[in-house]
């Protein structure tokens, strides 16, 4: 019948960033998607940008209603030899960001494909001389249906109703040696042959790729390990819960937990008013990149990173959260029925 072909769900998206050393600024360091733009990145790139080595991206898909978004974390090792990686994670979310507007197939694009173009092309981009980065791009459509490319120790989660429904396995080779997308200059790829220690170089190919599907309510969360090394998942609920059942989008009731009337609403320009982050998505991405920030400043306070140091190395006394780059890019699932209203 008519009403088959028509899109079920929209993605409100927002996000938030901090860069290590900078104080984070909760009325600037943020961006709320608005998908009649053609957004890529928003940020100024000038040398090293305000989100550090981390960088992110959200683009519509061609001009259909599907989209894609994710993060991209610039692996710091790089600074030894003299490679700043933030050169080369935003350039991978501006080609990621443009590859994904450009795209005519809108159903034959798989998130692989859509990292795999953007690597090849930062490959191709002679203003990038090396660096690596991690990546986390997710391609989701209107009919619900969510596949996600993750590549080393970025990653996502899913909350539905007050409840951790999904969360991403990161990939390493080693402890704190997350898998890598990398540009090896010819100096170093030689000196490496001479110590015979080659330098971490992974594949588009060799990224994880998991689909899901979403529905009205959910809130994904896709984030730079700036914040995984800081807060577990279950603290994540807790801080989605909070806005969520505050604001009532989420509501508790003899039958559990359901989805508010107001959640659409919530989701528009204005639907948190006298807020800079005035949609519900980028209060979410705010208030995780505040608590993130603050867990990695808290020397008193072991976070998931801690401990894990604490198990595999107990001699290194280790303690309190891990100092990085933030990023988080947060996306609310409406009726889209809703959302156009």
């Amino acid at each position: 019948h008519a009403s088959a072909a028509a899109p079920s769900v929209a993605y409100k998206i927002g996000a938030a960033f901090s860069a290590k050393g900078r104080r984070f600024n909760t009325k600037q360091d943020l961006l709320t998607f608005e998908s009649t733009r053609q957004s890529s990145e928003k940020l100024p790139y000038t040398g090293r940008p305000i989100s550090g080595q981390d960088a992110f991206f959200i683009s519509n898909i061609g001009n259909g209603p599907s989209i894609a978004f994710g993060i991209a974390d610039g692996v710091g090792g790089w600074d030894a030899s003299g490679i700043d990686s933030a050169d080369f994670s935003h350039a991978l979310c501006r080609n990621l960001a443009r590859n994904a507007k450009e795209n005519t197939e809108e159903q034959r694009l798989g998130a692989r494909d859509l990292l795999s173009q953007a690597f090849t092309d930062v490959v191709a981009d002679e203003s990038i001389v090396g660096g690596g980065s991690t990546a986390c791009v997710a391609v989701g459509n209107s009919t619900g249906h969510l596949q996600v490319a993750n590549l080393g120790d970025s990653g996502f989660a899913q909350f539905r109703l007050n409840a951790v429904h999904y969360d991403s396995n990161p990939q390493t080779h080693a402890f704190n040696t997350p898998f890598q997308l990398s540009i090896i200059p010819p100096k170093i790829l030689a000196r490496s042959r001479i110590f015979g220690s080659m330098p971490l170089r992974d594949f588009p190919r060799d990224a994880s790729v998991t689909s899901h599907v979403v529905r009205h309510g959910d809130v994904l969360v896709f984030a730079t390990d700036g914040v995984w090394d800081n807060l577990s998942p279950n603290e994540l609920l807790q801080i989605v819960s909070r806005y969520m059942t505050g604001f009532q989008a989420w509501q508790g009731s003899d039958k559990g937990t359901t989805v508010g009337k107001e959640l659409a609403a919530l989701t528009k320009q204005g639907g948190i008013p006298k807020e800079k982050e005035n949609t519900l998505q980028t209060m979410l991405a705010v208030a995780i990149t505040g608590e993130a920030k603050a867990a990695s400043q808290n020397d008193r306070r072991d976070g998931p990173f801690a401990k894990e140091v604490q198990k595999f190395y107990p001699h290194e006394d280790f303690h309190g959260g891990k100092v990085d780059d933030i990023c988080v890019v947060v996306a609310v699932v409406v009726d889209a029925s809703e959302s156009d209203a």
